[in-house]
């Protein structure tokens, strides 16, 4: 018989490590587990080992809201945050809950006994009476790699970010990153201490934003302070600006560009070279701002040991790449940093009595759980924000709506869409975002199916949101049952 739980939690990363730790907090009495396939603990900052691998949003932000993040760096390196998530899974007494090397790879819902059935790769089983994914939205088994031409004729060697080789020596070494987003602005700085020379080889600039390594008035808030106060202090300071900013970018694109222009001018002066590589053809925040900590990348443009070209590439050929002007860039290592594969819940294949369940076709209720399938729930973050900030109000809201269950009598909860779509789950044109739009739901026409970018918005609405609205219940009959006898509906 496969051993059973209140609650299942798929991934040990920042959100399911932040999960699990709501669901002690607020339901101390549910049974829970947490799967991870990978055989330790961190996700997304355990998997990327590249040089220089940090975060792109302020720590005080990414970190979680009831535990204090206490390095001195505000953009984190990764090892730090990967410690950082182990060790609040250690405080918070998760780490028996974890199981290690437990790949889900099914899920299966039956409505007689309001239960998932989850299946391991290892043909392991287990049940739950609710399925929240953790996971994220990259996939961990493949990145975007472009079928560049001639690639079997380059006589150097050719890297993705993602699987990164622990035994690559880069010093002394030409090194062409290919590029322009967060993996390639990271890398560059990074290899070019010890490389001979770096290339950011990109199609098309990026916007690009300075922000300090190290957070002045956080840290000095902290010397006067307790740490949590401090950290909320910074916290509300962070996400003022940055959902000031980004709003400003909305309604006043030509002055953000401005703003944006003026930092990179600052640091490189050379107005022509900003222009060229520096001055995207599309809006600030239609894509995400690429973070610059402390301008490591313009300090290395500028003192030589890395240069950029804008370009687009022709062929490999056995020294490097030849770009369509003619020219080639020489090279004993090219770094591919061209992009992720997004890929939704996790990559779990569902079913609901035996129906599989279309994720593209479904839509998304409050951007925490799909249309018409029950007892499940799934962890996104912000396209404009700390990732951690949405998912923690997600965490919040399932808490409730396992509460309001219970105090029901009830065991089973699915969203009933009225219908209508609008516009992708993830609003970006980001490239890697625009490859995987029909793998995501859509919103809906109105709440609770929209998806706002909004944080401060969401922190007001979402903990008072109605947990019932479009939504139906299912409880047992009172008396004892067989587990095919059929359930009692209530509407919303």
């Amino acid at each position: 018989m496969a051993e059973h739980f209140d609650v299942l939690i798929i991934g040990a990363g920042l959100s399911g490590i932040g999960a699990a730790w709501r669901l002690q907090e607020q339901l101390p009495g549910k049974t829970y587990a947490i799967l991870e396939a990978r055989d330790a603990i961190g996700g997304t900052w355990d998997l990327f080992r590249y040089p220089g691998v940090r975060s792109d949003s302020d720590m005080f932000t990414l970190s979680y809201p009831f535990r204090p993040w206490r390095e001195p760096e505000s953009i984190a390196p990764g090892d730090k945050i990967r410690r950082y998530i182990e060790e609040t899974a250690v405080e918070g007494g998760i780490m028996p809950h974890i199981r290690f090397g437990a790949k889900v790879v099914s899920a299966d819902w039956h409505s007689g006994d309001a239960r998932w059935t989850v299946g391991l790769a290892d043909g392991t089983t287990l049940t739950c009476g609710f399925l929240y994914a953790c996971a994220g939205y990259y996939d961990y088994g493949k990145g975007y790699q472009p079928d560049f031409p001639g690639i079997p004729d380059f006589s150097g060697k050719l890297v993705h970010p993602q699987f990164w080789p622990e035994d690559l020596s880069y010093a002394g070494k030409k090194v062409v990153v290919i590029g322009s987003g967060a993996t390639a602005v990271t890398l560059v700085p990074a290899m070019a201490a010890e490389a001979g020379h770096v290339t950011m080889l990109q199609r098309s600039p990026t916007y690009m934003t300075v922000l300090p390594e190290r957070d002045v008035i956080a840290n000095g808030l902290r010397r006067v302070l307790p740490a949590g106060v401090a950290n909320r202090i910074a916290r509300a300071k962070n996400i003022a600006i940055t959902q000031g900013f980004y709003q400003l970018a909305r309604r006043r694109p030509a002055r953000v560009r401005q703003i944006l222009r003026s930092f990179a001018l600052r640091s490189l002066k050379d107005p022509a070279f900003v222009d060229e590589h520096f001055n995207p053809k599309y809006e600030p925040w239609d894509q995400r701002l690429c973070v610059i900590p402390s301008g490591d990348l313009y300090d290395v443009l500028r003192d030589g040991s890395a240069s950029i070209v804008t370009d687009h590439i022709d062929t490999f050929v056995p020294e490097g790449i030849r770009l369509r002007s003619g020219r080639v860039l020489e090279a004993d290592i090219v770094v591919s940093a061209t992009g992720l594969s997004l890929i939704p819940v996790g990559g779990v294949q569902a079913t609901v009595d035996g129906r599989p369940v279309d994720i593209g076709a479904s839509t998304a209720y409050r951007g925490i759980m799909l249309s018409d399938v029950p007892n499940m729930a799934y962890c996104i973050g912000y396209v404009n924000a700390s990732w951690t900030l949405r998912a923690d109000l997600s965490h919040r809201y399932v808490m409730r709506l396992l509460k309001h269950m219970d105090r029901n009598g009830y065991a089973v909860a699915v969203p009933r869409t009225p219908g209508g779509q609008g516009r992708p789950l993830l609003d970006l044109s980001s490239g890697y975002v625009q490859r995987a739009l029909d793998l995501f739901p859509r919103q809906g026409a109105r709440d609770p199916w929209l998806v706002r970018q909004n944080y401060l918005r969401d922190l007001v609405t979402t903990p008072r949101a109605d947990v019932t609205r479009d939504m139906s219940f299912t409880r047992r009959t009172p008396a004892p049952v067989p587990s095919s006898s059929p359930l009692e509906e209530i509407p919303s």
